[in-house]
């Protein structure tokens, strides 16, 4: 392929995004495979994230680092676990590195070979998507999607929740209202894809799985497919855009807009409305029982614009290239949530090489600003930043 070609596919990697141009994965070498599948694993975490953990620590530039480790952590706000920056990035490596171990001990135990449950489960933890079968796990037994589903579903939980249960603090984790919404919008949307897809598979629990499996993949935007959901009805079509935009948890390897964001703005809303009923009453609005800061609203706020307008002027430079509204709109999605596949021309069975040069390099930067923020990437093409440096 060209040049843009293996940017496209090698920013992909590195920010989990797992869109494709490659037509058929299975004529490549192991060892490209696995260097795909790598880029997910370390993408996951964060190339920052991996840097503070290794990087040596010292008094001088503390605040910067708390700066990137907000910047690669997704979410309205990213705390210390520990004092130490550099121990709170090694304790989630740890935590990252021993559920990666354990997922693949699990898709041995399913009859995986050893490549192929060290690649499916770095694609897994990253919540990247690359597979190393053009049918990605459609071809797999169902001990080993369920298996998948499980984990892609605990590698879109925020990390501090582990750290908490490590540390036996369990009734925090469970009055974590970002958890339980998260835990919640699974389930629903499980079951109204199993009511609106009945039928189209042979079994009730073939059709639990395949509905689980995606809404998993999809939610945490890892971007495995056990089935074209290309195929399923609009509404459950519909369901997996929007599981698109809301995206994982803050604080997990997962992209997308977050459930945190999301919660935030819906309580933002509420509080709007309660104000225009009664201006003289004062609203908070709080999270885990905690007043929120003005400010994380405010840049919540600031966030779903840029959000809307990068979504809308990306989507408007790849329609030149002139397929379908909705294969660019779910292109858009799909990479800038880092999600990887979309519907139509970009759909689980398909890929993005049909793009042109130009689509594929604004994809590319899509893709960046989902998985490293909106904010780090505007102020890097920002003409005030050029001007201090």
């Amino acid at each position: 392929p060209s040049f843009v070609d293996c940017f496209f596919e090698i920013v992909s990697g590195f920010t989990t995004t797992g869109a494709s141009i490659v037509p058929e994965v299975e004529k490549l070498s192991k060892g490209i495979l696995y260097w795909r599948s790598f880029s997910h694993w370390v993408g996951g975490m964060g190339v920052l994230v991996f840097l503070l953990a290794i990087a040596p620590s010292g008094e001088q530039g503390k605040g910067f680092t708390m700066h990137l480790l907000r910047a690669e952590s997704p979410g309205p706000d990213v705390g210390k676990l520990v004092p130490k920056m550099r121990k709170t990035a090694a304790i989630l490596y740890i935590i990252y590195i021993a559920m990666t171990v354990l997922n693949i001990v699990f898709l041995l135990v399913g009859g995986m070979s050893i490549f192929e449950a060290v690649c499916h489960a770095f694609g897994t933890a990253g919540t990247g998507g690359f597979g190393i079968k053009n049918d990605s796990l459609a071809g797999y037994s169902p001990y080993l999607q369920n298996v998948t589903t499980i984990f892609m579903i605990l590698f879109g939980i925020n990390f501090s929740c582990y750290y908490l249960l490590l540390i036996k603090e369990w009734k925090n984790v469970f009055k974590d209202e970002e958890l339980r919404a998260y835990v919640g919008i699974i389930l629903g949307s499980i079951l109204l894809i199993v009511l609106n897809t009945r039928g189209m598979y042979a079994t009730l629990e073939e059709t639990v799985r395949h509905a689980a499996f995606q809404v998993g993949s999809i939610i945490t935007t890892t971007g495995y497919a056990t089935t074209d959901f290309d195929l399923w009805p609009s509404f459950s079509k519909t369901i997996l855009l929007c599981l698109m935009v809301v995206g994982a948890s803050a604080g997990s390897t997962g992209g997308g807009l977050k459930v945190g964001r999301f919660m935030l703005l819906v309580k933002g809303l509420c509080r709007n409305i309660r104000r225009m009923l009664n201006p003289r009453r004062v609203e908070l609005v709080r999270n885990n029982g905690t007043v929120v800061d003005e400010r994380v609203l405010d840049n919540t706020n600031a966030y779903l614009a840029a959000y809307v307008l990068i979504v809308f002027g990306v989507f408007a430079i790849i329609s030149l290239d002139g397929f379908s509204t909705g294969t660019n709109f779910s292109a858009v999605l799909a990479c800038f949530n880092n999600i990887g596949p979309g519907l139509e021309a970009v759909g689980p069975t398909c890929n993005f090489g049909a793009y042109s040069d130009l689509s594929k390099l604004v994809l590319s930067w899509a893709m960046l600003a989902g998985r490293l923020e909106i904010f780090p990437m505007l102020v890097l093409f920002s003409r005030s930043t050029w001007r201090r440096a």
